[in-house]
């Protein structure tokens, strides 16, 4: 069923142009009115009383009120097969991430008795390549779009996972595997931003839910680990050759091989349309307007939208242009990087703070969760060593238990957010306190059974931490900049995860002082959720 609204939409629309441009610039005393009445509508016929985050006024009030043009119009189309398409693709995203960055965890142990080199100088190189990949992905999907970016990611990393396991020597691997981080890198900055762009905001919740795809490529690659490396591997250092020990080599082919196949889905099967915030943001009006109506047509639905309503903001305030219109009109022109994109999250007081806080966040989180999981089977390991049960097949096996746990935590994260004075921030933080309690529990365990006890705790609810947080992010962040915003926090992220394997190289694994550094910077992080000035839930991001 159709949205119909009470008179024209251009004229709604251009009166929320006034009232944001009078919040944003005080009219003088000399100053004259504006010949359109400020008639708009105080409830947002989207998502109930606010009608976005920047309900107070935004920086540039003319993409602000075409991002409102825009959403009205995919609102009304709904949620339909486009969306849900999306959902799995984007997802794909999300696997990868999972998948890439735990794997120099999952084959450490037979790698090191292979190669015999100091284990966190493998997790260095994969940082390395996730740091660079969500620097120049991140950034660069604001400038030439999202479509490149979001089919060359999974490539790459298909590609580099793949050959990776024909590795003759730990300086190739450790290349190979850099390289695989800078496609991977990129995957959650690029496939957020694709995913909010598309989605109406009566489902924005289902940007959390896609960290399902996390937690199912996190047990997919344990699956697969567990039979290879229990039955393919070396018992111990000595005398290890390829030939003894080929489970790791298994396992990435396996999962290099199945990285390109969607890759090849998404390429080959799905067709990514362009942001249409993103054309109307870099003034390209007309194209927004085309791939609304395409975008209907896959719903099978029509569209009202016109340019000439699109325009309408442009109209409404004579003599001004989008500011981001003018700077991707000279990006395009020598395609170099322009930092108008991130002084645009730091235009006001209010946005400055948020992105501060978000970036330490991601920091924060990245250096606790990093440190942690990366060497998590080789602390399984090597404490169920002491109670006489280290062996490979349990080590994996346990990892196949954490895996599963994860899965219904992502649902759950899903219908938190959701909830009245809860929302995005309260289940960030209620989720950052218990990941951090139970950190702290897990230096009690006297078995291993115990351990992985505490360790299902941690995984359950850091799943739907880290589910919050890929979601809360882009939900802020506004669209024309939001690959910028999502590479900076990411790159935040990479930038201490880059750090957490050097301080393992100079740090006793065997105590359990990293356990509570890990959870102390966890909850810290969880309070932060709270500072933040912008609630997403119930309001449309932009």
């Amino acid at each position: 069923m159709h949205r119909s609204y009470p008179r024209s939409l251009a004229s709604s629309i251009m009166s929320a142009v006034n009232m944001t441009n009078a919040q944003i610039h005080p009219k003088s005393a000399h100053s004259t009115s504006s010949p359109l009445p400020d008639t708009s509508p105080r409830i947002n016929p989207i998502t109930g009383p606010a009608m976005d985050l920047y309900e107070d006024g935004y920086s540039d009030p003319v993409y602000q009120a075409k991002a409102r043009i825009l959403n009205h119009a995919i609102q009304d189309i709904g949620m339909g097969r486009y969306q849900w398409y999306l959902f799995v693709v984007t997802g794909f995203g999300w696997f990868a991430d999972s998948v890439w960055p735990l794997l120099s965890g999952l084959i450490l142990a037979p790698v090191v008795n292979e190669f015999h080199f100091n284990g966190p100088f493998l997790s260095l190189a994969s940082n390395i390549g996730l740091l660079v990949g969500a620097v120049f992905w991140g950034l660069g999907c604001d400038i030439w779009g999202r479509r490149w970016s979001f089919n060359a990611t999974l490539f790459i990393a298909g590609i580099f996972g793949l050959v990776s396991g024909g590795a003759p020597s730990f300086v190739a691997l450790a290349s190979l595997i850099a390289m695989v981080g800078v496609g991977v890198g990129g995957n959650l900055p690029v496939d957020s931003a694709v995913f909010l762009d598309f989605v109406p905001g009566s489902h924005q919740y289902l940007l959390t839910i896609l960290s399902i795809w996390w937690c199912l490529g996190q047990l997919l690659s344990s699956l697969i680990a567990w039979p290879l490396i229990a039955n393919y591997s070396c018992a111990s250092a000595s005398h290890c050759t390829r030939s003894d020990n080929m489970g790791w080599r298994y396992l990435l082919f396996t999962l290099g091989g199945i990285t390109l196949s969607l890759w090849a889905v998404r390429f080959f099967i799905f067709t990514l349309l362009e942001s249409p915030r993103f054309l109307s943001g870099i003034g390209r009006d007309a194209d927004a307007v085309e791939v609304i109506h395409k975008l209907a047509e896959f719903n099978g639905k029509t569209s009202s939208l016109t340019l000439e309503e699109l325009e309408a903001p442009d109209r409404a305030m004579p003599g001004k242009r989008s500011s981001s219109g003018e700077r991707r009109n000279i990006i395009s022109k020598n395609s170099k990087y322009n930092t108008g994109h991130i002084k645009a999250l730091f235009a006001t007081p209010k946005m400055a703070w948020s992105t501060s806080l978000l970036i330490a966040m991601w920091g924060l989180i990245g250096l606790a969760s990093t440190l942690y999981n990366n060497f998590l089977p080789y602390l399984l390991s090597s404490r169920g060593a002491v109670f006489g049960d280290g062996s490979l097949y349990i080590t994996y096996r346990n990892q196949v238990i954490l895996s599963v746990i994860g899965v219904p935590s992502a649902l759950l994260a899903g219908w938190a957010v959701e909830l009245p004075y809860i929302g995005r921030k309260g289940t960030l933080a209620i989720a950052s306190g218990l990941t951090g309690a139970f950190l702290f529990a897990t230096t009690t365990a006297r078995t291993s059974n115990q351990l992985l006890g505490w360790n299902c705790g941690y995984v359950f609810f850091s799943n739907i931490m880290y589910g919050v947080l890929y979601a809360i992010s882009p939900e802020i962040f506004p669209a024309k900049d939001r690959g910028t915003g999502n590479g900076l926090t990411s790159t935040a992220s990479r930038v201490f995860g880059v750090l957490a394997p050097i301080i393992a190289l100079y740090a006793n694994l065997a105590t359990a002082a990293p356990v509570y550094i890990a959870g102390a910077l966890v909850i810290f992080a969880g309070n932060l959720a709270l500072l933040l000035p912008y609630e997403p839930r119930g309001k449309v991001s932009i």
